[in-house]
């Protein structure tokens, strides 16, 4: 068996999650259930059943409840990168975490649910990755199997993987899973305080050294409440 390309994870949870209201107008969203578990626990439990060791998960709106839920978890193992004084969005909240990361390291939004293809995608994002040719490696779902998913698509991919954003006007044949593998050479030279990581990956695009991995399982988007009874019926293989 493969040798995963990192022993940790980013797991990005300090959100507002406007678009889950009124669910989380008293728990974060991490802690919206979908089929039993709360969204942070489907994603932590996919860290573990690949071997992933280590979570680093940052918090800010309503950060206790997630704090006192993790307290007990053991695999992985999570470390709290504390964003409660200012919300550093997705960007900010790698550079401000970044001494708990390795290099690489893996990224995973705590709103996505998937199931796997033949292989996990830790081990599959392991095996594609190149660091002399990559920034960071993104996992994508094709558009047409993006469930509940209602946007335009993020990338087009080219033949060696390296991504382009979505032309304007045009459908992007590729989505954004929420789940990457990245270098900390992403990270070089940010900016302070909050900022997107787009604005990393637009950087890497110019410099040919972002990539797509195309992925053969199911993914979910988890973004609104609308979006969990049919989440939980494909879950439940109805």
């Amino acid at each position: 068996m493969s040798k995963l390309a990192s022993d940790t994870a980013m797991v990005l949870a300090a959100g507002l999650g406007k678009r889950m209201r009124p669910l989380t107008a008293t728990q974060p969203k991490p802690m919206v259930r979908v089929a039993g578990k709360p969204l942070i626990d489907h994603a932590l439990d996919r860290l573990a059943d690949a071997g992933v060791a280590r979570a680093v998960v940052n918090v800010h709106y309503l950060a206790d409840a997630i704090v006192a839920h993790l307290k007990e978890r053991k695999e992985p193992i999570v470390t709290i990168s504390d964003e409660r004084d200012l919300l550093l969005e997705t960007g900010g909240g790698m550079v401000k975490a970044a001494d708990l990361l390795p290099d690489p390291f893996f990224s995973v939004n705590s709103d996505n649910i998937w199931l796997d293809g033949p292989y996990d995608v830790f081990r599959e994002l392991s095996e594609a990755w190149d660091p002399e040719r990559m920034d960071a490696l993104l996992l994508l779902v094709p558009h047409t199997g993006a469930r509940n998913f209602r946007g335009k698509g993020d990338f087009h991919m080219n033949g060696h993987g390296q991504l382009i954003r979505r032309r304007s006007g045009r459908v992007a044949p590729f989505v954004f899973t929420g789940v990457q593998l990245a270098s900390k050479r992403l990270l070089r030279d940010a900016p302070e305080g909050p900022f997107s990581t787009n604005l990393l990956w637009d950087r890497a695009i110019e410099e040919g050294r972002l990539h797509g991995l195309a992925f053969n399982g199911e993914w979910f988007e988890v973004g609104s409440p609308q979006a969990i009874k049919p989440t939980e019926a494909a879950l439940a293989g109805g």
